[in-house]
């Protein structure tokens, strides 16, 4: 039976998931879910994300949800390319990088982006409060830009699960920046070259991965 992955488009973690499937060159079967349809509180998909959350996986008889519990798991079934560290000290540094974006660089850009891409009650205006997250934001980002001043790599020389567990977050941001509501406010995310020259360096490297167009949110190419 085929690999099930369970996905949405524009989900930054089902998006580290399918780039970790794209580098690993692991073939699957697609299972696209739109959340205008309900689609992840159906029965079906609650037995595989109890939660309702994407990712989802199915292997056989084994389901499992959360992105890193997942990316986890098929590294251990798909151990090459070796994404999660050859030597204790490379782990460790990569579960760093990991914990950090989930418990700090998350929850600062989610602050800019939430405001920017749901719609706000009707007549609220929401500027100030996303020009209030955007310091914070901009902390968490200049710590990745002096990350990649000692190594091309988040995680060290060469890339791994902290490059694209990271990666999808910075692109949710950068998405957010260029709308209507955000272009006017000045909040100095875009373009990133200006502000974070390596960092928009080490999202070009990671562009240029193989299969990456295909792990590309299909709505975002619409506009």
């Amino acid at each position: 039976m085929a690999l099930e992955i369970y996905w949405a488009s524009g989900s930054a973690p089902a998006w580290r998931v399918l780039l970790t499937l794209a580098v690993k060159g692991v073939p699957y079967e697609s299972k696209l879910l739109q959340f205008s349809k309900r689609e992840t509180r159906t029965p079906e998909y609650l037995a595989v994300s109890p939660r309702g959350k994407v990712p989802g996986l199915r292997d056989g008889e084994f389901t499992l949800s959360e992105s890193l519990a997942i990316m986890a798991y098929l590294e251990k079934k798909h151990p090459s390319p070796p994404l999660f560290g050859e030597t204790p000290e490379e782990t460790g540094t990569i579960w760093r990088v990991l914990c950090e974006h989930d418990n700090y660089i998350t929850p600062a850009i989610q602050a800019v982006v939430r405001p920017i891409l749901f719609s706000a009650p009707q007549g609220e205006d929401l500027s100030a409060r996303i020009q209030e997250a955007a310091p914070t934001a901009h902390e968490e980002l200049a710590r990745l830009e002096a990350a990649l001043g000692n190594a091309p790599w988040l995680a060290g020389e060469r890339m791994t699960a902290a490059d694209l567990g990271v990666f999808p977050t910075l692109k949710l941001l950068l998405r957010a920046a260029g709308k209507p509501i955000a272009e006017p406010l000045g909040l100095g995310f875009a373009p990133l070259e200006e502000r974070y020259p390596r960092l928009a360096a080490w999202s070009a490297r990671i562009e240029a991965l193989p299969g990456y167009d295909a792990t590309y949110p299909p709505h975002w190419r619409e506009g």
